[in-house]
């Protein structure tokens, strides 16, 4: 690969592309100088001056490339292909062209690209040569060819299964030491992952990924494509990526703007409702109980428990005589708002005109209209205790702090879907410092939500909660059919792309299968389902043991293939009690050694994270924290609910007993923990190991 003859070549070629790139950039920059020859002006002009400023500052981001490099590759098409005759085309990050505007560099995401990921030896997409090139920045170190036709040469993984397209070129990446953020994989993308990428925009895209198979990355290049492809609608409607928590979001943050595409909106659900949700976690029946279906029932009736008949008659002073609502009218008003309005808020109006039409009817006169009524008792303490009481204006953080609140309430509005024990779970005693919107958990984001598209606006300040055009939804295995409510309400036509693992669903309500989930979700269109089958970053010797878990874990799932067949065997290590947190010490700075300049994570059940952490810090070892400062350390203690999705060069895995034993899908937790490593595992244990691991 690297002593080819056209390396020189080549290299100048990249150095012209990327002084194209430059070239680009000072003709973008030259727009701004332009636009900034006059600051004054009426209004018009300076609203056109900063949509042109915007313009420039995202094509600006697209050309930003980073250290990365631009091009990774070639096609050649043969000549006597009817479509391409014989062309040449560079493939490479951003489309990049020359001063004549003749193409130098061709957007991976244009069609015209297509074959540089999807030819294989029995379709080869009208190619004579796809070549690859192996960069370290703008440093041409290797070329790769691929021959169609009659000199193929075939890249077949080791077992039979599909071809790997690039194979030097994807185990140069593979090797590469992993940082404290994901990178992308747009010159190494396989098959089976371009098909994920490129599927249409409409329905939901499901796909299911075991370890290492690249699904995060896909989607996250899927909704690079989808940007490129339909940048009208979607640059107006918005495209949304959900993770499962922030530390996750600090890790993929960089690879859509590495592809070119800097607006699109990172978010955990949290971040979708206005109330300040914390990071406190609630006992793991609490949180199965807020994410089960039946709170929406639980929520509907609370709402309809709010909207009642006076207990007794309102009789109100008007002058000379009183004005009466009795109880029996005031069962028919609310009977009839009820029937007439979708959201709760939106019926106060209709109650408050009904009252003061039946209080108008109820004078000994003719002469008293509605209208009167209401400019003369609106203000009545009287009026407005009875108005709240039939229909109060409500907030979600109001509806949900009454009913968790109260014993009485929560057994009303669960109407009997609830038992003794759930009730209880909920429940949550009313304190007198306590502020509405405060101590909310991540499981009640989706109720609050649930319990606003019940309520609806309680005024014209109100504002709508946002829709998107398309919604990237990562680990969608971990979340509640009432979180996956939450996210449906944000699609604007049921355009997603779900990727997870039903085999790393560690959530209070993990699912067995992808129709629970579907179920939940948008349903216009049938959904298309993809598997993601070969592991690319995760050793086989790695596999090997986490399949040990994976049977018990996951029984229906099957286990990917690595392509990266050996690697360095995992080791179990036993320590004593009262030495573990030296031991761990010892070892995570042997794992740093061994890794270089590579990454190292210590995984540990929550109730070891300060044993651990303050044994690190006794032995004097430079270390991170995950749920504090994310992934920027080369040392990283990682609680293992915060590990998934993580890759990382070597992982040392504490006390998968605990593990398995505190977390409420223990086995899977662990079975996530085990296949973090792209190069070293190693296994710490004092106590017993869990029976699936005893013979490793």
């Amino acid at each position: 690969m690297a002593g080819h003859p056209d390396l020189e070549p080549e290299q100048a070629y990249l150095d012209h592309a990327q002084a194209s790139l430059e070239a680009a950039r000072q003709r973008v920059l030259g727009l701004r100088r332009l636009a900034e020859t006059a600051r004054e002006g009426t209004h018009q002009a300076r609203v056109e001056r900063e949509v042109v400023e915007d313009t420039i500052r995202a094509r600006l981001a697209q050309l930003d490339t980073g250290d990365a490099s631009l091009v990774f590759g070639r096609l050649d098409f043969d000549a006597d292909d009817p479509d391409q005759a014989g062309e040449r085309y560079y493939i490479g990050r951003v489309a990049v062209a020359d001063a004549e505007q003749e193409p130098v560099v061709v957007d991976w995401r244009a069609p015209v690209a297509e074959p540089f990921y999807r030819a294989t030896g029995r379709s080869p997409m009208g190619l004579d040569r796809r070549r690859h090139f192996a960069t370290r920045g703008r440093q041409l170190l290797g070329i790769e060819d691929e021959l169609f036709g009659a000199g193929r040469q075939g890249r077949l993984h080791p077992a039979e299964g599909p071809e790997i397209s690039g194979q030097g070129a994807l185990f140069a990446v593979l090797d590469r030491p992993r940082s404290g953020h994901l990178g992308d994989i747009v010159g190494t993308i396989q098959a089976e992952q371009d098909e994920i990428i490129r599927s249409e925009l409409r329905g939901v895209v499901v796909v299911q990924g075991g370890p290492g198979t690249g699904k995060t990355v896909v989607a996250l290049h899927r909704a690079a494509y989808l940007l490129y492809t339909h940048r009208f609608p979607l640059e107006g409607q918005g495209l949304l990526v959900v993770g499962p928590n922030r530390l996750y979001l600090g890790y993929i943050e960089r690879v859509l703007p590495s592809l070119g595409e800097a607006g699109v909106e990172l978010a955990v659900l949290a971040d979708l409702v206005p109330e300040d949700v914390g990071d406190r976690r609630d006992h793991p029946l609490t949180a199965k109980v807020k994410g089960d279906v039946r709170m929406v029932h639980v929520l509907t009736k609370a709402v309809v428990d709010r909207q009642r008949p006076l207990r007794t008659d309102l009789v109100v002073p008007f002058g000379l005589q009183s004005l009466r609502c009795d109880v029996a009218t005031s069962r028919n008003l609310v009977e009839s708002a009820r029937r007439r309005v979708r959201q709760h808020n939106a019926g106060r109006r209709l109650v408050e005109r009904a009252l003061w039409k039946a209080l108008a009817a109820s004078a000994r006169t003719d002469d008293v209209e509605p209208g009167m009524v209401r400019e003369r008792l609106r203000k009545s303490e009287e009026v407005r205790a009875a108005l709240e009481w039939m229909w109060p204006v409500l907030r979600p953080a109001e509806l949900l702090r009454d009913l968790f609140g109260s014993r009485a309430l929560l057994r009303l509005a669960s109407a009997g879907r609830l038992g003794p024990n759930e009730v209880e779970a909920l429940y949550r005693p009313r304190e007198a410092a306590d502020e509405i919107g405060q101590g909310w958990t991540g499981p009640d984001t989706a109720l609050l939500d649930e319990a606003r598209s019940l309520l609806g606006p309680r005024g014209p300040a109100d504002e709508e909660p946002r829709s998107y055009g398309h919604i990237v939804l990562d680990e969608a295995q971990d979340l509640s059919p009432m979180e996956l409510r939450l996210l449906a309400r944000r699609s604007l036509g049921g355009s997603m792309t779900v990727v997870g693992d039903i085999a790393q669903a560690t959530g209070a309500l993990a699912p067995t299968g992808w129709d629970e989930i579907l179920a939940h979700l948008p349903a216009r269109r049938p959904a298309r389902r993809h598997e993601l089958s070969i592991a690319y970053r995760t050793p086989g010797a790695v596999l090997a043991l986490a399949d040990r878990v994976l049977p018990l874990a996951a029984p229906k799932l099957r286990p990917p293939r690595s392509v990266r067949a050996g690697g360095e065997p995992p080791a179990v290590v036993e320590v004593a009690v009262a030495d573990r947190g030296e031991a761990v010490a010892t070892l995570t700075v042997q794992e740093r050694r061994a890794v270089g300049e590579g990454n190292v994570a210590v995984v540990v059940p929550e109730s070891l994270v300060e044993e651990v952490g303050s044994a690190l810090a006794r032995a004097g070892v430079d270390h991170g924290r995950a749920s504090a400062g994310g992934m920027g350390a080369q040392v990283t203690l990682v609680p293992v609910r915060l590990v998934k999705g993580l890759e990382l060069d070597a992982v040392l895995v504490v006390e998968p007993a605990r593990i398995v034993d505190e977390e409420p899908q223990g086995l899977r937790s662990l079975y996530v923990a085990l296949t973090r490593a792209t190069r070293r595992l190693t296994v710490v244990h004092a106590e017993a190991l869990p029976e699936v691991l005893e013979s490793a």
